[in-house]
């Protein structure tokens, strides 16, 4: 009995596998990004000139004489030659690691007060080594910190325009859909219009518009705004297909002949039954998005240094002498990051059509005739 029972949760969990996954690493990037103070080890803006492009630091637990510890600990990076950005190991004194050390203070979701931290160095001297953990870059900022910070500004961005698109588009094609004749070519002309023009030409258009510095607020709500402007189509069509074929519906019938109102029948019968295919829909153009954020801050359009995104922390890729350092993977992990929340988002997107089609085949089975 109990070996069966493992056997039918096991079969759920498998056949649940592509939105628990997905689920698990879009939950985990939005976990970071709202922690990301108390994960950082240091202030993103905080520059050390000293440590110009340091290399990333490496946790030990053996020393050079062969000796095990049970605390980890690092060897400072010293600087040999600032031209050719050369440092050397030192290896006369370990600088242990430490949980929750007091760092800069920051606003834990903006509301309380802290300067208490995941980890760092247990060192209070004023020339004590940092911990850089991906290496620092040319200012000599720390990587890692810029990293998760990062992820704030890129992925709040693109889901808030991927949602204001969606509601934008999700209305109008409502409208079109149940409201036909005229409407309904009007609409889909535009879409059509909206379809044909290249996207990004125009986002770039419309960024240089603005002024080339903007606060991160202003610079997340422009890119909100162009999202929106420019995401509305895809959704309005796909919503006009669904409204005007769930409108010829029994039950949509059935609710006409009794005197409901059209907004009646599209919140409570209509969008209800095509909340699974949207859904899917916002997130298969949520990566479009955030590729496009990362894209413009990659250009110098997008969030302006110091604010760190994900984008201009890739521009470091463009020096060719940093290719032909060991630290090549600490360059490339924002890209990595991108990579990885893509997949997740695409996960969870296929999970959740599967679902959708495994309903529709319960549905279709329970009907009769």
């Amino acid at each position: 009995m109990w070996k069966r029972v493992c056997f039918l949760r096991k079969e759920r969990w498998w056949q649940h596998r592509f939105w628990l996954a997905g689920a698990v690493i879009v939950a985990l990037f939005y976990g970071v990004a709202l922690f990301a103070d108390f994960l950082a080890p240091y202030d993103y803006r905080t520059q050390v000139r000293l440590d110009p492009f340091s290399p990333p630091a490496t946790i030990r637990w053996r020393d050079a004489a062969g000796n095990w510890h049970w605390r980890p600990f690092i060897y400072p990076e010293r600087l040999l030659d600032s031209l050719g950005r050369q440092y050397t190991t030192d290896t006369q004194r370990a600088y242990p690691l430490m949980l929750f050390p007091r760092g800069y203070s920051y606003r834990l979701f903006g509301l309380f007060s802290t300067n208490r931290h995941l980890f760092g160095l247990q060192s209070t001297e004023a020339d004590a080594p940092r911990l850089y953990l991906l290496g620092s870059d040319e200012l000599g900022r720390d990587r890692f910190s810029r990293l998760l910070l990062a992820a704030r500004f890129s992925l709040w961005v693109g889901p808030l325009g991927t949602l204001v698109a969606s509601v934008l588009g999700i209305v109008v094609g409502c409208l079109a859909g149940y409201a036909g004749r005229w409407l309904d070519n009007l609409v889909m002309r535009a879409a059509d219009a909206m379809l044909a023009l290249p996207a990004l030409v125009l986002i770039l258009a419309a960024r240089a518009a603005f002024p080339p510095e903007l606060p991160p607020v202003r610079a997340a709500a422009l890119m909100i705004g162009i999202f929106a402007a420019l995401g509305w189509a895809e959704m309005a069509r796909l919503t006009r297909g669904l409204v005007w074929e769930l409108r010829q519906r029994d039950f949509v019938l059935a609710a006409v002949s009794l005197g409901a109102s059209p907004v009646r029948i599209l919140w409570r019968h209509i969008l209800p039954n095509a909340a699974a295919p949207l859904l899917t829909q916002m997130l298969v153009i949520l990566p479009t998005f955030l590729l496009t954020e990362t894209s413009l801050s990659f250009l110098g359009v997008g969030l302006q240094e110091p604010e760190p995104s994900w984008g201009n922390m890739l521009t470091a890729i463009s020096d060719l002498t940093l290719l032909q350092r060991n630290d090549l993977l600490a360059l490339l992990t924002p890209a990595f990051a991108i990579v990885l929340f893509v997949l997740g988002v695409r996960l969870l997107a296929e999970g959740i059509e599967q679902e959708q089609k495994k309903w529709a085949r319960r549905f279709a089975a329970t009907r009769p005739g």
